[in-house]
């Protein structure tokens, strides 16, 4: 895993952090809501909104049922709210194109800025609430939570902790997440924000790593993103 410094100017962060931002739930064609979405402090982003939990299983079958596809594994942890796995980059980005014919929006991975600074809800810390780990805050090895490589070796329902000065839930740990940027090598792509078996240091908002494109498991999930136009 690589750390970097933040992808994001530090006065692209919002003076004014509410506890909640705005949401909205677009319908579906099929009769279905989408990824509950909230707006995201522009700063000096174009304003764009993000996925408020990581894509749940209910939510993605939706998808693999109505485009005929293979449901992805869910290694008989349940599914549901769990946050979907075992879905590569390219199930990722197949599944944001069907939520924008399905709504007429532009749905698609959030990029590596994006996803970081709203990961990191305002703060410039570890972690969005500081420095260190603690204890059940997240879903990790060593977290002190329920769910973890050294507890439960599995996700934890979305939700399953609090959420960052945004809204979002689960941007430590639990699922790495797919965003849109490619990596050094031709065909991988990035994924952030570590998972249910990493250790708190892979899970710190500044570390960053990649898979193939075409590359799944049972640690990697996504989130998405829609801008304002």
């Amino acid at each position: 895993m690589e750390t970097v410094t933040t992808l994001f100017d530090k006065d692209d962060i919002a003076v004014s952090l509410p506890s909640i931002q705005k949401m909205f739930q677009d319908s579906l064609k099929e009769g279905h809501k989408g990824p509950q979405m909230v707006w995201i402090p522009a700063g000096r982003f174009k304003k764009f909104a993000i996925s408020r939990y990581e894509v749940t299983f209910a939510e993605y079958d939706l998808f693999a049922e109505a485009t005929g596809r293979d449901k992805p594994d869910d290694e008989n942890w349940g599914r549901g709210n769990r946050p979907v796995i075992h879905v590569s980059w390219n199930d990722a980005v197949a599944y944001a194109e069907w939520l924008s014919v399905q709504t007429g929006k532009h749905y698609r991975l959030p990029t590596e800025a994006e996803w970081e600074y709203a990961a990191r809800g305002g703060s410039e810390t570890n972690y969005w609430w500081g420095n260190e780990i603690g204890k059940n805050r997240a879903a990790c090895e060593a977290c002190g939570a329920k769910w973890g490589w050294d507890a439960e070796q599995m996700t934890a329902p979305v939700a399953s902790f609090a959420p960052n000065a945004f809204g979002l839930y689960d941007t430590v740990g639990n699922v790495s997440e797919w965003v849109a940027d490619p990596w050094q090598n031709e065909g991988d792509r990035v994924f952030r924000g570590g998972s249910w078996a990493d250790l708190p240091e892979d899970c710190r908002a500044a570390v960053r790593d990649s898979e193939a494109l075409v590359n799944e498991n049972y640690a990697l999930g996504f989130r998405v993103a829609i801008e304002l136009r």
